[in-house]
């Protein structure tokens, strides 16, 4: 319980404060005034007394404030209380990232003054790879789900000519709007014949394959899309994919589809359909003899050895022609746009058609330089890094944010709405896919929103001086080349 002697110590200090100058002489403090200040006293004692770093207890008025904070007289926000009034200022802590994974010793979960080393058993590769999450920056807070996960951490499915991992809620519940599965062709190796309830979108990693299909109206098509191409099939459009002799290694490729409960066992798989019907209504549908079908196999195949394919001109040709849209597009022919630090590539419906439910972009950013401060107004963002590696912060509102480090082969996951950056911590060039579920690419830059509001309400709610604000950028930079700060 509180004694009357604290009360009263309490009121004196108030009553002193005001009598020094804080207020004028000829203007008394109102008991409601002086209640007021009690109360806030009473609560900055009780944080100081529970802190436990010596920056929780640095008080604004410990901090210099210059001439040019203050608002003048007369000027529209003269009567407005400073943000520094209403909170403390944020601390000055960079929060560098504290090591990777070619740091020699033994990395603890120590940042500063917090934190202590580890007495049991240790993951040292794997605390290596993840510096923010062992000893994360200071300005981590709350609760954010898991937003990464390594494709080296999904089960192999294993095939004779190539095999399949996958990534979805099972393994990351966060990423309810998409789902990925990352496979590999050997030489003239073939994704059967199948089809899927979702859309199907795939970026090519290295070599070539061939991709055929055909459509409700009977049209086909058929095309070789090469590394860095990409191609979409709507829901429920049976394909088929084949590994090309173009690289010797034959090919690997990244598919993404757009709902996150998405199961690649789940595929329709043509041989799993026929060796599930009937001998008499095979013969019926084709109109031929059941013996016609005495070695179709008894089981799916999956992914299956074959010669490899002709050229694509030798495809049928179908009474009803080809597609109206191509069903590929070749995003390693289109020129990158160059940025400060950086370049992109961006491709939705309005350059690709066909492809209605996934918008994506290609992402480069030199070391020392960050893919803006920016969000996304509706959709979750899928990543995946191909080259260097990054550092994220997911802020997911109301005090709560997480940083993830990323290395190549890895998902990242970003909620839609949730602000974010993507920052080049590496050596080398950074390179990583943004993929949406949507037919068009949107995000929203926090620089260009900044210099589009007028100047008096980002100085009221930041405090940045006049420089700076003037120095904002009205384009949306994207790739945000390094500054004279960069660590």
């Amino acid at each position: 319980m509180i004694s009357a002697n604290f009360f009263k110590t309490v009121i004196a200090a108030i009553l002193l404060a005001t009598h020094c100058g804080a207020a004028p002489a000829s203007v008394p403090a109102s008991s409601a005034a002086v209640s007021s200040a009690a109360s806030s006293l009473a609560s900055v004692s009780s944080q100081a007394a529970n802190s436990v770093t010596p920056s929780a207890v640095f008080s604004s008025a410990s901090r210099p404030v210059s001439s040019s904070s203050v608002p003048a007289a007369g000027s529209g926000t003269s009567s407005a209380a400073s943000a520094t009034e209403t909170v403390a200022y944020a601390s000055d802590d960079p929060n560098y990232v504290l090591w990777n994974e070619t740091y020699a010793g033994e990395p603890q979960p120590i940042r500063g003054s917090l934190g202590a080393t580890i007495l049991g058993p240790q993951d040292t590769s794997m605390d290596k790879q993840n510096p923010d999450l062992l000893a994360p920056p200071t300005t981590d807070a709350g609760t954010v789900g898991n937003a990464k996960w390594p494709f080296s951490l999904s089960h192999n499915r294993l095939q004779t000519g190539g095999w399949a991992r996958q990534q979805n809620v099972d393994v990351l519940p966060m990423a309810t709007e998409m789902a990925g599965v990352n496979m590999r062709l050997e030489v003239g190796a073939v994704r059967e014949l199948h089809w899927h309830k979702t859309a199907e979108w795939s970026y090519v990693l290295q070599g070539s394959v061939q991709i055929t299909a055909i459509n409700n109206n009977g049209q086909n098509y058929v095309a070789t899309v090469n590394a860095g191409d990409l191609w979409y099939f709507p829901a429920g459009m049976p394909h088929s994919i084949q590994a090309t002799n173009a690289d010797s290694s034959g090919a690997e490729f990244l598919l993404v589809f757009d709902t996150g409960a998405f199961s690649e066992d789940s595929t329709f798989l043509l041989t799993d359909w026929l060796a599930h019907v009937p001998k008499e209504v095979l013969a019926k549908n084709f109109k031929t003899s059941m013996s016609a079908f005495d070695q179709i196999p008894g089981k799916e195949l999956y992914i299956f050895p074959a010669p490899g394919p002709g050229p694509d001109s030798d495809a049928p040709k179908s009474p009803q022609g080809t597609v109206p849209e191509p069903f590929s597009f070749e995003l390693s022919q289109m020129k990158a746009t160059q940025l400060d630090g950086g370049s992109v590539k961006i491709v939705d419906s309005h350059t690709f058609a066909i492809s209605k439910t996934i918008a994506m972009a290609e992402v480069t950013v030199e070391p020392g330089a960050m893919r803006e401060l920016h969000w996304h107004p509706t959709q979750d963002e899928w990543s995946f890094f191909l080259e260097g590696n990054a550092r994220v912060t997911l802020f997911a509102s109301q005090g709560s944010a997480r940083t993830f480090n990323f290395q190549p082969g890895d998902v990242g996951y970003v909620p839609g709405t949730f602000g974010h950056y993507v920052e080049n911590i590496g050596n080398t060039t950074l390179k990583f896919l943004e993929i949406f579920k949507t037919d068009t690419f949107q995000d929203v830059s926090l620089s260009q929103w900044l210099a589009l509001t007028p100047p008096e309400m980002v100085k009221a709610t930041l405090n940045l001086d006049d420089d700076t604000i003037a120095n904002l950028n009205k384009n949306k930079p994207v790739v945000v080349g390094p500054s004279s700060s960069s660590n």
